[in-house]
């Protein structure tokens, strides 16, 4: 099989999910591609959680179980990634599982490109009881609408392009962005932009590669670090460091909340910006000293930067034809942040 001498190492961050890990560990065994290692690291859980996973490491000595020394995603992640030993870098959720072709299809791509590519792949929600949440379904097929069209870096601004467990990376390509070092949350989103800011090649595949368990007590829906998941502060960062050019003249689109919330951060940049809207009761407006235009301003401006904070699935469709009638560029001349 291509690829079988390269062993993936798998690492995965375990808490109070002892009703799950059965099926997810034996979706992991059921691979078609065997040549694995779980590392699983066990975050402090009070349930029998810890006593699974050492019950399955004592019959496949793939599977090893550690103990973070510190609480949290992050540092316990850390802790299973110091001790791989393969090639090749997945991640995986205990409470969720695996279609049985992942490893094999993920590893036969990579095989293709090699070293500084990421493989990426699309996603399914599935619940236990009731059914998936709109929120989950559409953030799922935008997901695998992106990893089927390949603009992961093209959106990257909109959400994390990338799930944070429907990758393959080679371990040097995953040193090399910091790995799992950088305390920033959500964590996914940040290796996201460390893929995009030291230019790694990612590749999609148009097929559901991970099963992703949507359940109330998910630390995406209880952790306060993931209440606004608009996450603003964290792409002005990354704009700002690796797309912002300060000698061209920046344009913020949409007069809503994400507007007003987007205006008060750029603020604290101390620069210019043209805010431009299609309301006409707030066009000639001063908000927060800014003051509101018509879009028509865009084509006064030489060579601008456009940042569109519109929500509105149909008002972001016109928006993209509209800038793309004017000669406008995605990631050159223009951004989409919701």
């Amino acid at each position: 099989m291509i690829g079988e001498e390269l062993k993936v190492s798998i690492i995965m961050a375990v808490k109070d999910t002892a009703i799950y890990l059965p099926d997810c560990i034996d979706s992991i065994i059921s691979q078609t591609y065997q040549n694995w290692e779980l590392l699983a690291v066990n975050d402090h859980s009070s349930d029998s959680s810890p006593e699974i996973i050492a019950n399955y490491a004592a019959q496949d000595s793939r599977i090893k179980i550690y103990h973070s020394d510190r609480p949290r995603l992050i540092p316990t992640l850390q802790v299973g990634y110091a001790q791989v030993t393969g090639s090749l870098i997945n991640r995986m959720d205990s409470d969720d599982t695996m279609p049985h072709d992942k490893l094999e299809t993920l590893v036969k791509e990579w095989v293709k490109y090699g070293k500084g590519t990421i493989i990426a792949g699309g996603t399914k929600h599935f619940v236990d009881e009731g059914e998936v949440g709109g929120g989950f379904i559409r953030y799922e097929e935008w997901l695998n609408e992106v990893a089927r069209t390949n603009t992961h870096y093209q959106q990257i601004y909109k959400e994390c392009v990338i799930p944070s467990h429907c990758w393959i990376i080679h371990k040097d390509d995953f040193d090399a962005v910091g790995a799992f070092d950088p305390i920033v949350y959500p964590e996914d989103y940040d290796l996201c932009f460390r893929f995009y800011k030291y230019g790694l090649n990612v590749v999609g595949i148009d097929k559901v590669l991970h099963n992703w368990r949507d359940r109330s007590n998910r630390i995406s829906r209880t952790w306060e670090e993931y209440e606004d998941n608009r996450y603003f502060d964290l792409k002005l960062r990354y704009f700002y460091e690796l797309d912002r050019d300060r000698d061209r003249p920046l344009v913020l689109w949409g007069a809503g909340k994400n507007g007003k919330d987007m205006a008060q951060l750029l603020l604290r940049f101390d620069e210019e910006v043209f805010w431009i809207c299609d309301n006409e009761r707030k066009i000639g407006k001063d908000i927060y000293g800014i003051r509101m235009h018509h879009f028509e301003k865009i084509k006064a401006l030489e060579n601008p930067q456009i940042m569109v904070v519109v929500t509105s699935p149909d008002g972001q469709k016109e928006i993209k034809e509209l800038l793309e009638d004017w000669n406008k560029q995605p990631v050159r001349d223009y951004w989409f942040f919701v």
